[in-house]
């Protein structure tokens, strides 16, 4: 029987990054339709944020000079005014939030701050610094700055600022194209009758559902049956997606015929076996296809959690990376503790836990088997520890990852398990 030859879990993740090729075409999208997507190009500042110097608050606009005062209130500026600069010794603008502020006053109070507030004056308080609730210029965006870089996710933060510039149709990466694939003759889809020897179909609509979150479009494209030449010709039939993530086929059982039967397409293994608990079996490598393209392919165990799990830790960030993604690691927090739990320090280990208030709270004391989907549902975040590491004890500060976590716009290093 052979055996896997297996690679750390850190790894594992940057040996499949590095055979990862970053996809180089691009469409253009309507701004309403751009949520989610890769910028393909980077985006320059075309009008100044603000635009012009405005009031940050209701108040009154004066020059510096007469702080401590009485001044006259000379007229009343509102939003969308263009007011002319009239402004005398000791006297002031009533100005609404949002208003233009002419070139003649430097400062503004709010009118809660003031002394004493008539219609036709305003005593000013004293230590009001000089600027003080004037917004200038450019000074959140500067016309011709970078704004946003290649590779970013955009986010509604992104939308709104786009959409302040005047900006509505971006340059983006065109979606991957991912083919999910499930093995075994016992598989039967939701819909399906199914006896007591027989499996519903977890894997297939879990993995398509944990991909649609993070912004890719996944395709159901069935199950391969456990017979090796219907492997290999079910396999064929793939060469035009970018992606194939499969589960199941990959150990070392008489029926598991996948690694063969992809080899037999083309499939060059980057690593087959990751000294990880769970997720021993995950094997990635490229499959040539015609003109040079590839697909990339994700084998991952058949056990549920496992898939799930890998998935998340081990193909997203590659994912990411292929659709032009920046910064395509994990981002991660740093967590206390809340209870102790073991780990085996042979391999790495992925726990599972739930952060509540800024603690790790560990999922069934860690204790779980890798078949189980109920424990991720449970758990809203996982930490992985390095080998050589036991577990942790209450108060250990530990790394983690949320699994609402998307990809941080600072770059920070993967959670490979090298430290707790």
């Amino acid at each position: 029987m052979k055996k896997l030859d297996l690679f750390s879990f850190g790894d594992a993740l940057e040996l499949a990054l590095s055979g990862t090729k970053v996809s180089q075409k691009s469409e253009i999208v309507m701004i309403n339709d751009a949520l989610g997507r890769v910028l393909a190009t980077s985006v320059i500042c075309r009008k100044n944020l603000p635009s012009f110097d405005n009031s940050a608050m209701d108040g009154f606009a004066f020059k510096h000079i007469d702080v401590g005062g009485r001044v006259d209130i000379v007229s009343t500026i509102f939003a969308g005014d263009t007011p002319t600069e009239a402004l005398i010794e000791q006297s002031c603008y009533k100005i609404m939030t949002g208003a233009k502020v002419p070139n003649d006053a430097d400062t503004i109070v709010p009118i809660e701050d003031c002394i004493e507030v008539t219609k036709e004056f305003v005593i000013l308080p004293e230590g009001i610094k000089k600027g003080s609730a004037l917004r200038k210029k450019g000074e959140e965006q500067a016309e011709g700055s970078v704004l946003f870089e290649k590779g970013e996710i955009l986010t509604p933060a992104h939308i709104a600022i786009l959409s302040a510039q005047g900006i509505v149709a971006l340059e983006v990466y065109i979606q991957l194209c991912i083919a999910v694939v499930s093995t075994g003759d016992e598989i039967r889809e939701p819909w399906e009758s199914s006896s007591e020897d027989e499996i519903y179909n977890a894997n297939a609509f879990g993995i398509n559902a944990l991909l649609e979150k993070f912004g890719f479009e996944p395709t159901y494209v069935g199950a391969i049956p456990d017979d090796l030449d219907s492997s290999v010709e079910f396999i064929s039939q793939l060469s035009s997606y970018d992606a194939i993530v499969t589960t199941g086929g990959i150990s070392m059982g008489d029926a598991d015929f996948l690694e063969e039967a992809f080899v037999t397409n083309g499939l060059e293994v980057l690593f087959h076996g990751v000294n990880v608990k769970p997720g021993r079996p995950t094997m990635m490598g490229t499959m040539r296809k015609r003109c040079e393209d590839e697909s990339f392919v994700m084998a991952m165990p058949g056990n549920p959690l496992t898939a799930m799990l890998n998935i998340f830790l081990l193909s997203l960030p590659v994912l990411f990376k292929m659709q032009g993604v920046a910064n395509y690691h994990h981002s991660f927090v740093y967590a206390k503790n809340a209870k102790a739990f073991r780990a085996n320090p042979k391999r790495a280990n992925i726990v599972l836990g739930d952060m509540i208030d800024g603690e790790f709270h560990v999922t069934r004391d860690n204790k779980y088997g890798s078949g189980m989907l109920t424990p991720m549902y449970e758990s809203n975040a996982v930490a992985v520890l390095g080998e050589g590491v036991d577990g942790a004890v209450e108060g250990d500060v530990i790394k983690v990852v949320l699994f609402d976590s998307t990809p941080s716009s600072i770059k920070n290093k993967t959670i490979n398990g090298e430290d707790k």
